[in-house]
């Protein structure tokens, strides 16, 4: 275990992590329709708080940013005090937990507006896929370009958002520029086709990441702030030709902030766009000077590798840590990684724990065996 590069303690600003591995934000669909998280999310946490750093789930802020069936809130005092039940448990059981800050923009639907239509950058549908909705699934609709002067209001969403995940004793918040949702939608030329000051340049595509990212810091101090950028995502229709450009620029604004990382999808297992060569940690690293965290795909060998290189700080885990509460410590005595969830199991709502909080440590399953 002690010499595991993976396994070693690291300093995240002023917090000390007892470890590089970090838990992956992971949509469990599991706080219900009014979005208050519940003990059995609690529950989940805490079983994996062996994490160096869990980073929540997708947590929308604000009613606008919702899209998704049962995903939490953090916009009212309900989901405020629900989430401080789970940032106690995760304190509790020694984790250091940051909440995940999400507006999903296209990726949404009307009946989740009382018939309003979602926003975007620019009125451009996903024309991949369909949308789960309480009526079944849907086809996604061309959403609504947000008015110059309505930017300035979802900006102030995500600083009351971030002062709530505060109120809630959180470590620190991730600004989730990632993965298709509304600030990707902005920084990228696919989905931003503005006139205005937030379009039609790299620089002015940039804007609006850059505003949410001031306002952030408003509340907390950098050091507490990660954004998570996914430059060779194809997921919710995206992938732009001047990728390359366009997500060197936002990373170089990025780097002198101080901010506590740079959370990066470079994996391509979650899918790549195709429109020129990934970019890599290693290419990265010449650009960002902070704490890297690499993404997708990863096996423990392959995050000790990065970390041995150089090219990145920290490692995050998804899918793994569903069916492995307890992977740092299959990681430390190389125990053998539980099968992989079923998929059907990966999102679900109500108070069944089935899929969620009933997968047993390597300890306890090999007890019961």
């Amino acid at each position: 275990m002690s010499h595991s590069p993976l396994l070693q303690p690291y300093s995240l600003g002023d917090l000390t992590l007892k470890n590089r591995v970090v838990m992956a934000p992971l949509t469990r669909a599991r706080a219900g329709d009014d979005r208050i998280p519940t003990a059995m999310m609690a529950e989940y946490y805490a079983q994996r708080a062996s994490s160096g750093l869990i980073i929540t789930e997708a947590t929308v802020i604000s009613q606008q940013g919702i899209g998704w069936l049962n995903t939490p809130g953090i916009y009212n005092d309900e989901q405020t005090a629900g989430w401080r039940e789970v940032v106690d448990a995760a304190h509790s059981a020694g984790g250091k937990i940051f909440l995940q800050l999400w507006h999903m923009g296209r990726s949404s639907h009307s009946s989740f507006h009382d018939g309003e239509l979602p926003v975007s950058a620019s009125a451009i549908k996903i024309s991949t896929d369909e949308i789960r909705t309480n009526a079944g699934k849907k086809e996604f609709e061309v959403p609504r370009a947000l008015e110059t002067a309505e930017v300035a209001d979802v900006v102030a969403d995500y600083r009351a958002a971030a002062a709530r995940a505060k109120e809630a004793g959180f470590d620190g918040v991730e600004i989730h520029a990632a993965n298709g949702y509304l600030i990707d939608q902005f920084l990228q030329s696919r989905t931003n086709q503005r006139t205005d000051q937030y379009g039609g340049s790299i620089e002015n595509r940039y804007r609006f990441l850059g505003e949410v990212v001031a306002a952030v810091t408003e509340i907390w101090d950098a050091s507490r702030v990660g954004v998570r950028l996914s430059p060779n995502g194809v997921y919710n229709d995206m992938g732009s030709t001047d990728f390359r450009e366009q997500f060197s620029y936002a990373m170089q604004q990025l780097s002198p902030l101080g901010l506590a990382y740079l959370h990066v999808v470079d994996g391509i297992a979650f899918g790549f766009h195709k429109l020129g060569d990934p970019m890599t940690l290693a290419e990265i690293r010449e650009i960002f000077s902070g704490p890297l965290m690499g993404n997708s795909g990863y096996d423990q060998a392959s995050a000790e590798a990065a970390v041995e290189r150089g090219d990145a700080d920290l490692l995050a885990f998804g899918r793994a840590y569903i069916s492995n509460p307890d992977l740092v410590e299959r990681f430390a005595h190389q125990w053998p990684l539980a099968t992989e969830a079923d998929p059907k199991m990966w999102y679900g709502a109500g108070p069944d724990a089935r899929g969620y909080t009933d997968f047993p440590t390597f300890a306890e399953a090999s007890t019961a065996g």
